[in-house]
């Protein structure tokens, strides 16, 4: 008989799987992580200094959506959002990053973002 998973269960695997990921990052002020978080509704990036522990830079999806009354973050907007924190992090002296995806898979809106900072100018 198979059980299911508990809330607790999934949480425990979320949170070890993130720590997973983030253990092989190491990041510094010359070269800083860039955290990606998708929720349900929105799209969050973040340039943080992990020896300070500091956050040099961050920006929503409100940021390229502007007054369009969409739900949800497409594909096409997570492009957009990646090449703007591209452009406003070079703007800081930001040329390359540790790209931190989380707990995500590296596909959909999260490959989106890290192509859309490439294709600004950062380097991974």
């Amino acid at each position: 008989m198979i059980m299911k998973e508990t809330l607790k269960d999934i949480k425990k695997t979320r949170v070890r799987r993130q720590r997973r990921v983030r253990a092989s990052m190491r990041s510094n002020a010359l070269k800083p992580r860039m955290s990606v978080h998708v929720s349900g509704q929105h799209l969050y990036i973040q340039f943080i200094d992990d020896e300070k522990g500091v956050t040099l830079l961050a920006v929503s999806d409100a940021l390229v959506k502007g007054d369009k009354k969409t739900h949800h973050v497409t594909v096409e907007v997570a492009k957009e959002l990646g090449k703007k924190a591209a452009e406003l992090a070079k703007a800081k002296n930001i040329e390359t990053v540790v790209f931190d995806r989380g707990r995500r898979a590296y596909h959909g809106r999260v490959r989106a973002v890290a192509e859309g900072a490439r294709e600004g100018g950062l380097i991974f």
